[in-house]
């Protein structure tokens, strides 16, 4: 069994920073492929960001520039940070991590940015 589990949501300031935590556990190791999703309200879940065990990383083009996101596969834990924040990013944020066709979500982390 895997656990993902997020924290660092909230509400924030348009052009505000946050940063989001994941912290992996149970059956899983450092060659899952992990990441963040979103899902703001009546949208589909999309891609924000990932990070593969090599240290590859790719971006949703509506947060190149802004969002970072890196990991600690010594204690399996994956951080996004981000920077000006728009209220088109308010959506709660999910923690994903995958290798091959085993796949793990979190619960979710609301970030709300206002105007």
């Amino acid at each position: 069994q895997v656990q993902l589990v997020e924290s660092g949501g909230g509400l924030v300031q348009s052009g505000g920073s946050l940063r989001l935590s994941c912290i992996a556990s149970g059956n899983i190791n450092s060659s899952y492929g992990m990441g963040w999703f979103r899902q703001a309200p009546g949208t589909q879940r999309e891609l924000v960001a990932t990070a593969s065990p090599g240290g590859s990383r790719h971006y949703a083009d509506s947060v190149k520039g802004r969002f970072t996101i890196s990991r600690d596969n010594v204690n399996l834990t994956v951080y996004l940070r981000m920077n000006s924040l728009k209220p088109e990013d308010t959506a709660v944020y999910y923690c994903n991590a995958r290798l091959y066709d085993m796949e793990y979500w979190g619960k979710g982390t609301l970030v709300t940015v206002s105007s």
